[in-house]
């Protein structure tokens, strides 16, 4: 979950490093720190701070590291101990040679720290990285080179890791290495880079190159390579980067956030894009597993964890609704620890945002060894998800800086319709002109998002109005209902109030209690015409307001018979019950990102939150 950077080059690597921080300061943001290699004294000059990258920014302002053209930074999502200035990242080698940043757990830091204690070394943090500092350290004391240490050290350690360091007496090199956690590097021209996400280095270079499970890079200014823990020469995959700079700047709005919310209707449209064969038929991204295998399907497992989840909970209502094939969705950190029924003919569909969402990995894995098929859905080209699956489909979102989703979960109902209907394609369970027809209106969804976006005003009036409200609950039937679970967990990851999501038809079983007068609830109303859904909502309508509590209404243009039960109503364009899930959610976003900017919080940086959970 922490956001690391490594530099060497010509550049000044303080500058690089800090500079690269601060785009990953999504990833974390509980301390930061960065180190140099100091060639003129042969050492390692650091310095880290607890709490946002500012306060190290303010400290090297006032006592700036020595120049230098290799260095490494680190912005930390805290695990093991306090987030505090000694428990911040970089951590010493025991002689202090080497300086060493870690994202991720190390499960057996414990036992090896009770053998480098029995050996006399001192320890002077709770972190489980210093223990990795130190052994780093005590084999290049002992005469190994950066790389083969950390080839040896990788080899000893269990759990999910990326370590990058420095060596003070090598200082023309960065080396790293990872499992099971997320690492990049940049490929410049006299300079390379290290990094947990593309961001750091976009700056600079558009050229990447992806890395396997259990190898170790070294980069120099001119120089990359790649070798396996075991120390077997070993290739990286390049890719290019097809997001500018641009993408990941504020661009004028005062947060991420409420940026990439109104870049929705484009992110849409790219998720849209070269889905079509020149006959008209659907096609996906990388999709490996034979037509024949598809066919042969009796279960899908959508597995996925917060907003990705409840993009899983549309995609059972159009999954279900288009192919007949029974569809569960599970949360990922449960998945495997309950015993699943998979076969052959399972196919498991995992969400993640990131491609290296921890529970979500070892839930795949998990599914693989049970020979099931797994299809990923993800926003992240060459992580480690999709490269472990059997097909992906990519999403097209561009970077999403703001830790809480919003057209990252877009896009992901999108890339889950797409699913849907390329099953129905390859089963027969829809007609081509009935998917088309589908296609069609998908295509036409940037627009009505756009004009959702284009009403906000009436949005952040709601917002102005509830600003001292301290609970907020949302209700929804059929697709609405995931919907329902978004909006609360928006307002609860950005505003820090209660919410919670229902479906409509429970509020008698239970959560009506809740209601008290001037309550303000969210009703996701359904389109009409379908299985008596919109009459069932306006009937959950009225049992809340015959309770006293406001009723805010999204509905869609034309929709006059939920007008004389909405105390506020939110107009929808008119589309289909299965895809008004892309524009209902829309007013939501806004309304967390409002409130919680109205109540002066940091929208993009959430407390105790993190962009990226590569951890169990």
């Amino acid at each position: 979950m922490c956001g690391i950077v490594g530099y060497v080059g010509a550049r000044e690597a303080r500058e690089v490093v800090i500079e690269g921080l601060r785009r990953l300061e999504y990833r974390g943001y509980d301390s930061a720190g960065v180190a140099v290699v100091d060639t003129a004294a042969g050492a390692i000059a650091s310095d880290k701070r607890a709490g946002k990258l500012a306060n190290l920014e303010k400290a090297l302002a006032e006592s700036p590291l020595p120049a230098s053209s290799t260095g490494i930074g680190h912005t930390r999502w805290a695990t093991h101990g306090a987030p505090n200035d000694v428990n911040a990242h970089p951590h010493l080698g025991g002689s202090g040679r080497v300086a060493l940043i870690h994202n991720g757990i190390i499960e057996n830091f414990a036992r090896l720290r009770d053998e480098l204690e029995a050996e006399g070394h001192h320890f002077a943090s709770e972190t489980d990285t210093e223990v990795a500092a130190h052994l780093l350290d005590r084999a290049v004391v002992a005469g190994a080179d950066l790389t083969t240490a950390m080839q040896e050290v990788s080899r000893r350690l269990e759990g999910a890791f990326t370590l990058v360091a420095i060596d003070a007496q090598d200082p023309a090199r960065v080396v790293a290495s990872r499992r099971n956690s997320p690492l990049v590097v940049g490929l410049g021209e006299g300079e390379n880079f290290l990094a947990s996400d593309v961001a750091a280095f976009i700056p600079y270079t558009r050229e990447a190159l992806e890395l396997d499970q259990d190898q170790v890079v070294t980069i120099t200014a001119e120089d990359v390579s790649v070798t396996n823990f075991d120390g077997t020469p070993a290739e990286g995959k390049p890719y290019h980067v097809t997001w500018d700079l641009s993408a990941a700047e504020k661009d004028g709005f005062d947060w991420f956030m409420r940026k990439e919310i109104f870049e929705q209707p484009d992110a849409v449209a790219a998720s849209l894009l070269s889905r079509h064969t020149a006959t008209g038929a659907l096609q996906l991204d990388e999709v490996r597993i034979s037509e024949d295998d598809l066919r042969e399907v009796d279960k899908i497992i959508v597995i996925a964890c917060g907003t990705s989840f409840y993009a899983g909970l549309v995609a059972k209502y159009a999954i279900e609704h288009w192919t007949r094939i029974p569809c569960e969705v599970e949360l990922a950190s449960e998945f495997r620890y309950r015993d699943p029924i998979l076969t052959r003919d399972t196919l498991v569909v995992a969400i993640s945002q990131s491609g290296e969402t921890a529970d979500t990995l070892m839930a795949i894995r998990y599914a693989r060894a049970q020979r099931a098929k797994v299809l990923a859905i993800c926003n992240s080209n060459g992580s480690t998800i999709p490269r472990e699956s059997d097909a992906v489909i990519y999403t097209h979102a561009g970077p999403e800086i703001g830790v809480a989703s919003t057209k990252g979960y877009l896009t992901q109902l999108i890339a889950c319709y797409l699913l849907g209907l390329y099953l129905a394609q390859v089963r027969g369970t829809r007609f081509g002109d009935e998917i088309a027809m589908i296609v069609r209106e998908l295509e036409t969804m940037p627009q009505h998002i756009q004009t959702v976006l284009d009403n906000a005003e009436e949005v952040y009036a709601l917002a102005r109005e509830y600003v001292d409200a301290t609970s907020v609950l949302f209700l929804g039937r059929h697709a609405g209902y995931p919907v329902a679970l978004e909006g609360a967990l928006k307002l609860k990851e950005l505003a820090y109030i209660h919410a919670e999501g229902f479906a409509a038809g429970e509020l008698k079983h239970g959560p009506i209690a809740l209601i008290e007068d001037g309550l303000p609830v969210f009703c996701v109303v359904p389109p009409r015409g379908r299985d008596q859904l919109h009459d069932k909502m306006i009937s959950g309508i009225q049992e809340i307001k015959a309770r006293g509590a406001t009723a805010i209404c999204l509905a869609e243009d034309d929709d006059d018979e939920i007008t004389p039960y909405a105390d506020r109503l939110i107009r929808l364009p008119k589309v289909s019950t299965l895809l008004q899930p892309l524009l209902s959610v829309v007013p939501l976003q806004l309304f967390a990102c409002e409130l919680a900017t109205l109540r002066g919080h940091d929208v993009d940086q959430p407390r105790n939150l993190a962009k990226s959970v590569t951890v169990e």
